[in-house]
């Protein structure tokens, strides 16, 4: 393989992750002609914040459980070799 080649595997993934972002745009458009019910709060009107405040929520959730983990659960290395 040259240098210039890249592996079955990246490319393989590069494609996967470029339809998957294709989707992804895909469903905040239909978002945006999507009819909307009432709106209660101002954001029910934004199209899209549903999906991206739940993405924002999801990445926020994921590093304080791993902030949690390394701070209370986690043991050093050597902690049973004593």
């Amino acid at each position: 393989m040259t240098s210039k080649q890249t592996p079955k595997s990246q490319v393989y993934k590069s494609k996967k992750m470029k339809i998957l972002y294709g989707i992804l745009v895909l469903m905040m458009v239909l978002d945006g002609f999507a009819p909307r019910h009432h709106a209660h709060f101002f954001w029910d009107n934004i199209g899209g914040f549903s999906a991206i405040f739940g993405f924002i929520a999801c990445v926020i959730l994921i590093f304080f459980s791993k902030g949690i983990g390394h701070a209370f659960l986690m043991k050093r290395e050597d902690f049973y070799d004593d």
